[in-house]
């Protein structure tokens, strides 16, 4: 009886728990680090609370679980949120010029579950549009990336079609405060990026950007021969998922239709 009354006690704990932070993480050692980071972090930011256990996992994996260097991670991304997104949303009419330019669409999941996003690298183009402006539009595809993904779900497929790519469309430091945003602000969401039809004079701007890359990112970035495009996409991605214009069957969607 006592030990029946024990598993239940262990069971509604762990319920509590999960409805308090999250999903229970099953490893032990992650789960403990989380506790300790949690605690750190609160006394410095009691907003802490609003997040849980899950985000602060993803912040100890992109500093290789150093709970130190996650803490600092953690805590400057909480002061981030609180002065770029003060409503919790980027505003559809803050980003209109980069919104009707279609830069970026998401539609269909990969065999994982993962959300697929596939950004037009010949369709931003600097010259014509506001750097402010440009980070805002980041914000607001990650933040719909991360709400379009299914519970248990933690990261997303991205595919960067660079047809048809010039140095009209080259914008470096637009490049390197996305890829920012990305590492310090929604670390561990990236399951992969596909760069795919990269021209030759692309590589320019790549060697500039690729010393900035974290090497968890680097680990996740694939460039595809244009003779293997479909094969190597349907490896993650079924066919009913896969964007027509890759050979599947899934129309695209601009990501503020999606």
């Amino acid at each position: 009886m006592e030990k029946k009354e024990t598993k239940q006690h262990v069971a509604e704990s762990a319920a509590e728990t999960e409805q308090e932070n999250g999903p229970l993480i099953e490893d032990e050692i992650e789960r403990s680090k989380v506790g300790i980071m949690r605690a750190l972090c609160d006394r410095q930011d009691p907003s802490t609370k609003e997040v849980d256990d899950l985000m602060i996992r993803r912040f100890l994996r992109a500093r290789d679980m150093d709970i130190e260097k996650a803490s600092t991670l953690f805590l400057k991304y909480l002061d981030w949120k609180k002065s770029f997104l003060p409503k919790g949303h980027i505003p559809e009419s803050e980003i209109a010029n980069d919104l009707s330019h279609k830069k970026v669409c998401m539609q269909g999941h990969d065999k994982t579950g993962r959300p697929i996003v596939v950004s037009f690298g010949n369709r931003h183009n600097p010259s014509k549009g506001n750097p402010e402006e440009f980070k805002r539009f980041v914000v607001y595809t990650l933040e719909k990336i991360c709400a379009r993904m299914p519970r248990g779900v933690e990261k997303f497929i991205a595919i960067g079609d660079l047809q048809g790519w010039g140095y009209s469309n080259c914008d470096i430091r637009g490049y390197l405060a996305a890829l920012s945003t990305l590492q310090d602000c929604y670390p561990e969401r990236l399951g992969k990026l596909y760069i795919v039809h990269a021209p030759y004079i692309f590589m320019t701007a790549w060697k500039v950007v690729y010393p900035f890359i974290d090497n968890n990112t680097k680990k996740k970035i694939i460039f595809v021969e244009n003779k293997k495009l479909t094969p190597t996409l349907l490896e993650d991605i079924d066919e009913t998922q896969l964007p027509d214009i890759y050979g599947g069957k899934m129309p695209l969607t601009p990501i503020q239709d999606s």
